[in-house]
């Protein structure tokens, strides 16, 4: 059964704030501008913000208008294995913390199948939010034979996937590890956290179609600014 028309533009709404595509403070379209963009009633644009605010995800300011509440990111994991998705990227843009060209051997990361003397891009970036609030920590190690010219790139805001499908290699598979760990001096500091705070990091693996991994990367993600979830639709009996 479809949802009513106000459950489902409360849905879009929301899902937009749980994604971070509306940060925390920013405006929320007025009744009238619902009223515009969906073709319903005043009565029901009224109902979408009033029970966004209900559900604590907004907040009313007679006179004022609706704002964004400060509210936790939820994430669905399979955003991060969907390439539709994981082309995208996330809101903000990255802080380049190094780039380089190193030996596998020496990489901050393992590059599974490289042998010790290949050659691999390295890149740590922290990610900020709209607001420049730091809200993970980015490390990759990418083939260099398949990315040879990635350093050239605009670092703050590239999101491989894309960009090595355009350089036209055969991405085929992408794998993602969730790993439980706690913040050392550095990343602590990275993230504006306490070190030894438990923390969640995620590692994606994107494999070519002979099966060999291109590229690795890890997201250590701030403490207590998202939940992670994953959501499957029931089939139908």
């Amino acid at each position: 059964m479809t949802a009513p028309l106000y459950v489902r533009i409360r849905r879009e709404i929301e899902a937009g704030i749980r994604a971070g595509e509306l940060p925390p403070g920013a405006r929320l379209p007025t009744e009238k501008d619902l009223s515009t963009r969906y073709g319903v009633s005043r009565a029901t644009a009224q109902r979408v913000l009033n029970d966004l605010a209900e559900a604590g995800l907004a907040i009313r300011r007679r006179r004022h208008g609706t704002f964004v509440a400060d509210v936790t990111r939820q994430i669905n994991l399979l955003n991060f294995v969907t390439p539709a998705t994981a082309a995208k990227g996330t809101p903000g843009r990255h802080d380049v913390v190094s780039a380089r060209v190193v030996r596998a051997a020496d990489a901050v990361l393992r590059l599974p199948g490289a042998a010790a003397d290949t050659a691999v891009v390295e890149l740590v970036r922290r990610k900020l939010d709209v607001h420049e609030k730091p809200q993970s920590v980015e490390r990759h190690v990418v083939l260099f034979a398949a990315a040879p010219d990635l350093l050239s790139e605009n670092l703050e805001h590239l999101v491989t996937l894309p960009y090595l499908r355009r350089g036209g290699v055969p991405i085929d598979t992408i794998r993602l590890y969730l790993d439980p760990v706690t913040l050392d001096e550095h990343d602590a500091a990275l993230l504006d956290s306490e070190i030894g705070t438990p923390a969640l990091m995620r590692r994606r693996e994107l494999r070519t179609d002979d099966g060999s991994t291109v590229e690795v990367v890890t997201t250590l993600v701030r403490p207590g600014t998202a939940e992670f979830f994953l959501e499957l639709p029931v089939p139908a009996m």
